[in-house]
Order: structure tokens, then sequence, then C-alpha cells
């Protein structure tokens, strides 16, 4: 096989243009890309019919929605007889439920820790808000805002009072400790984690 010809424009330009060589039996000609007939190569890939199902993950569909944030605390300090907290509280106008999905902790110090997970509870000290709160999806315009608060309180005395310890976990100097909850903790409004 050699070259095809569309019409008496393409021979003109036959001598001048370059010719693409598209498989071992064929070449086609820039200007003839389009053309159709018996000798021109029909695309190798037939596109099936076919249904898809597809299984997005909690986490990417909410993320996708602007209803999933991440953040963090400043360093927490403690020791002499002293603790410290983070918490998420879910105010009661916030209008939505808290959803946890992840928390971690990580050790800075050369001292292992016990970390406490309690719902529902009143932390001894003053709560600061956490500033380090973003969208975990920032491609939308404008950024959603948190309703939940990231809060914290540093070098307090005292246990929480009233709610319940759901469980603790002990953490060795220099880990972090992570624990998947993948939204299985839920908090109505005005719940403090």
């Amino acid at each position: 096989m050699g070259n095809y010809y569309n019409n008496d424009y393409d021979r003109e330009y036959e001598r001048r243009d370059t010719y693409r060589y598209d498989n071992e039996d064929n070449y086609y000609h820039e200007h003839n890309r389009h053309h159709q007939c018996d000798n021109h190569i029909k695309p190798s890939i037939v596109k099936p019919s076919l249904d898809y199902n597809v299984s997005v993950p909690i986490s990417l569909a909410k993320s996708l929605e602007g209803k999933y944030f991440v953040g963090h605390v400043e360093n927490l300090t403690f020791g002499r007889c002293t603790g410290a907290w983070a918490r998420l509280y879910n105010p009661k106008d916030s209008g939505v439920n808290l959803h946890v999905t992840v928390w971690t902790v990580s050790d800075l110090s050369e001292s292992p820790f016990r970390a406490g997970i309690w719902f529902n509870t009143n932390p001894p000290g003053v709560p600061y808000k956490s500033n380090f709160v973003t969208p975990a999806n920032l491609a939308l315009h404008p950024l959603p805002k948190s309703r939940i608060k990231l809060q914290y309180s540093k070098d307090v005395t005292g246990e929480p009072n009233g709610g319940d310890e759901a469980y603790f976990r002990i953490g060795q100097p220099g880990s972090t400790l992570v624990s998947e909850e993948d939204g299985k903790f839920i908090f109505h409004l005005e719940v403090p984690f």
C-alpha cells in the first residue's frame, strides 16, 4: 500500500508535506487524516458498552462536598502533675453532626504518655481555639468553614468532669499514636470529643 489521495488538492502538496507512518501497512498524509476508506485503518480499541459501579471512599466523598476538615493544635505541654488536652467540640448552633475519621497524638518528649479518649465531658482548664484547621479540599471557592471547633489547653490540673472515658492508649517516647475511626464516632450538637 502507498499513499492515498482525497482530491487534487492533496496531490498538489504531496511532495512538500511530511508523511506520517501509521502502521506497517499504511502511510497517511496530514491533509487526509480524517479520510475514511477501505484502506484506512479503523481504531483498534472498541469502546465496550459497560455499566460501571464505582466505590468512592467516604472521606473522599465528604472532601469533594467540602465537609472534610483536617487540623492540629500547637504543642501541648504537661508534666509535674499537670496534663493537657485537645478536643473537637460541636457547638449547639453548628447544625451538623460531627464524624471523627482519624486522630493522632505525637510524643516529642523522652517519656511515655497516656492518651485518654473521653466522650461528653468537660475538661479542666480554659479552652483555646486552634487556628490550624483547614478543609481538605482546597479546590473549592470560597473555601468552606468548619462549624466544629478544635480546642486545646495545656498545663492543666485535674481530670475531665462527667462523661465517659471510652478508652486510652499508651504512647512511647518519640512515637505517634494513630487511630482510624472511619467516621464511626458520631457526635450530635453540643457534644465534645
